[in-house]
């Protein structure tokens, strides 16, 4: 019996609650774009006028170590706090926080970069997991994957024009991009008011320990989901070559600020054209091959980054790489979208999001750590050579995984 014919992309357009939160995720994700080049960049360019090159590159990785840190504190925390509250509210407040330290990066010295960096992380803490738990209650669930790969696309479109645009703003003045990021994210917190449809809060009896811990079992409970989002960890912990973009863009392409903004784009590029395709013609068949295929290319496209000496080449294989992440992401979020019921999204999302902010955060504290014994291009082969062994070990491990077929 042949698969019934997915609903018209168009179907989308219909949900207006869902567009709204679409141009929330666009903005917000456009902020955090032009925040992070603004940031990186800056402690890159400070750390140089007294350090070498891989004392800089490892400077540049603590950051991602200082966003993280109170992220791992306070996921399990947030995610059983979008499944008890208002999850729109609980997404408006963490905007205007996000909103006020970007404001506070505009005003206040290089100094406090680190410390205003932590603010960053623990907003987010509690964004994610009601960001992620409140999208699917505005759509019908047969358009639930085409919603996740539109989703995608506001993140990766963002991240196209966020680095662009983040380079030209703090060649000019870190303060105008920071600026601008401040007013992205008090667009994204009105955006949340115009919204009017979110499930009601579930009244829970159990204990708040209680509740994080149902949220653990139950993914460590679901092998395909605990394979899905522990191999997206570990590849992207070891293959996170664009924390070493400033150190790229400086001391290896020798293209600048603007080359730094161009090589920030590359991924979003590959990640925007594969979440398009993906939102028009959403994986039908052999979806965990599909996921495995797109981590190995992940590492094999980070390995002909590193080697590379031209700009073009090395935006070419950084947008194979976003493409090939995206398919991987897609996957993993469709399967645990479609397994959870929603009295749990938030706990379980914040399991997710802590998985993910690992591989991106961590990842960075990696190749920074990496990059002083290895220097840049050797932390970068390294990275994408331990994607490619995850990959395989994955496949070993996980073989319900890897033949998963339909994302239904």
């Amino acid at each position: 019996m042949a698969d019934a014919a997915p609903p018209p992309a168009t179907s989308l357009l219909k949900e207006r609650d869902y567009i709204l939160f679409w141009a929330c995720r666009f903005a917000g994700n456009l902020a955090v774009s032009i925040e992070s080049v603004a940031l990186g960049w800056q402690i890159y360019a400070l750390a140089r006028r007294s350090l070498d090159v891989e004392h800089s590159a490892f400077l540049v990785g603590m950051v991602g170590l200082a966003a993280f840190a109170p992220l791992f504190l306070l996921a399990l925390p947030a995610g059983e706090t979008a499944d008890r509250h208002n999850r729109k509210l609980i997404l408006r407040l963490c905007f205007v926080a996000e909103a006020i330290v970007a404001a506070s990066l505009a005003l206040v010295s290089h100094l406090h970069l680190a410390s205003t960096t932590l603010f960053f992380g623990a907003s987010r803490a509690y964004m994610q997991p009601a960001n992620t738990a409140l999208g699917p209650t505005l759509v019908p669930r047969e358009l639930l994957s085409r919603s996740i790969a539109w989703n995608s696309l506001a993140g990766q479109t963002a991240g196209i024009v966020g680095p662009a645009l983040g380079g030209i703003l703090v060649s000019l003045s870190p303060t105008l991009a920071y600026g601008t990021s401040a007013a992205l994210f008090i667009v994204s917190a009105f955006a949340t008011f115009a919204i009017r449809k979110s499930a009601p809060p579930v009244v829970h009896t159990a204990s708040r320990i209680t509740l994080i811990k149902e949220g653990l079992v139950y993914v460590w409970e679901n092998k395909i989901v605990f394979g899905a989002i522990s191999l997206d960890l570990f590849a992207v912990l070891l293959g996170g070559a664009t924390a070493l973009l400033p150190v790229f863009a400086r001391d290896v392409l020798h293209v600048g600020p603007a080359g730094f903004g161009i090589l920030r784009t590359g991924p979003a590029i590959g990640a925007a054209a594969v979440a398009l395709t993906l939102a028009s013609r959403p994986i039908r068949h052999r979806a965990g091959l599909t996921m495995f295929a797109g981590v190995a290319v992940f590492g094999l496209a980070t390995i002909v980054f590193a080697l590379s000496r031209s700009l073009w080449l090395s935006v070419a294989a950084l947008a194979v790489l976003g493409g090939a992440d995206m398919l991987s992401v897609f996957v993993r979020q469709t399967l645990v979208q479609l397994v959870t019921p929603d009295p749990m999204r938030g706990r379980v999302a914040a399991v997710s999001t802590l998985f993910i902010s690992a591989s991106n955060e961590l990842g960075e504290f990696e190749s920074g750590v990496v990059a002083r014994f290895l220097g840049p291009v050797g932390a970068a082969i390294f990275g994408g050579v331990g994607a490619l062994i995850v990959t395989g070990v994955w496949a070993k491990l996980f073989p319900a995984l890897r033949k998963a077929d339909r994302l239904a």
